[in-house]
């Protein structure tokens, strides 16, 4: 990794790399939510009060979400990963409308365009909560839910404390299956805080998202390194690295995802790349990204397992193409949802 960013620090100097740190400041509010066609995707709120009520927070705060193709019968709802938002799905999300599916497109609490209140805990199990809150405001029964790294292990959590909800399950470089220790955990609790996250340059930046994100960077991609240079100026975005050192936190604080696993009986498939360079954490301990991912395999029951060769941790952009033909594979499997029919009441009893 210093490689990489000394490497990343001598292409930024000799201009071959674009420098954004002099561009104007980016509010998330203004961040263009845009598929990979240009077209814009319609950006709705809903208040959550159940938050507010279980966590007492002063306000019930507003989840930002795309939808589209709302008439649809069946519904698959995106949940992005850990310092993201639902525009990494951008090439997915107009394509799996176009395939005849309503498409919910979320930014959790502290991420995006959604609000980030501090006294929300940003832990796996909040974050399922504002999912089943969601879909209950929404009217929505149950859905495919589709998740990448965070996302994919509150996909989990969701799966595990909501079964009802979920119809499917699509795992896209979770986390969740990976074991931290005791010591690991505590090392992310002393070291990972918001000025390592504040303050990072425009280097670390670039080695980060390039390197352990991808394996296949195009410079279309460069739009994830200016965002985040920009967003970095606003007011807003010490919120925003609160809120993603509170996850880190909720994470890895227990292993009730990981011990749960074998509890889930949704259909399932966990879509992964080869060259996966974040799971496992080679920092911490090292091993391989097949094991770790054939270790969810193997606890939940019935679940597929497709490995995209040379793809990185964000293998939905990074090869989403193939990524894609997996995804759509697997939801044709899925049956559609058994409506149900409500029954009229019984009549009244007559008097003889």
């Amino acid at each position: 990794m210093r490689t990489t960013i000394l490497l990343m620090v001598a292409l930024i100097s000799a201009g071959c790399v674009k420098r954004y740190d002099g561009e104007p400041k980016l509010e998330f509010a203004d961040v263009p939510y845009v598929g990979n066609s240009g077209n814009a995707w319609p950006l709705k709120s809903v208040e959550l009060p159940g938050a507010a009520e279980r966590y007492k927070l002063s306000h019930a705060p507003k989840l930002s979400y795309v939808e589209l193709n709302p008439e649809a019968k069946q519904t698959v709802l995106f949940l992005h990963g850990l310092g993201s938002y639902l525009k990494f799905w951008r090439s997915q999300l107009d394509e799996t409308a176009a395939a005849g599916y309503r498409v919910i497109a979320i930014d959790q609490l502290g991420f995006g365009k959604s609000e980030k209140p501090a006294g929300f805990p940003y832990s796996t199990e909040s974050f399922a909560e504002n999912v089943d809150e969601l879909l209950t405001i929404l009217g929505i029964q149950k859905a495919i839910v589709v998740g990448h790294s965070m996302g994919g292990q509150t996909a989990l959590s969701t799966a595990i404390r909501y079964p009802s909800r979920v119809q499917a399950l699509v795992l896209v470089s979770p986390a969740g299956f990976e074991y931290f220790s005791g010591r690991e955990k505590q090392w992310f609790k002393n070291v990972y805080g918001r000025v390592l996250i504040r303050d990072a340059d425009e280097e670390a930046i670039w080695g980060a998202i390039r390197y352990q994100n991808f394996r296949h960077w195009d410079p279309s991609y460069e739009w994830l390194i200016e965002e985040r240079v920009r967003l970095a100026k606003n007011a807003e975005f010490d919120s925003y690295a609160y809120a993603q050192v509170r996850t880190v936190e909720g994470l890895t604080k227990d292993d009730f995802v990981r011990e749960s696993l074998p509890k889930i009986v949704a259909p399932t498939v966990i879509i992964y790349g080869t060259s996966d360079r974040l799971i496992p954490n080679g920092f911490m301990h090292g091993g391989f990204t097949k094991d770790i991912m054939e270790y969810g395999h193997e606890k939940i029951r019935g679940s597929e397992l497709v490995a995209l060769k040379d793809c990185g941790h964000t293998v939905q952009l990074d090869c989403s193409q193939a990524f894609n033909e997996a995804f759509f594979a697997f939801l044709k499997k899925v049956p559609a949802p058994v409506t149900e029919v409500e029954q009229p009441p019984a009549p009244a009893p007559t008097e003889p």
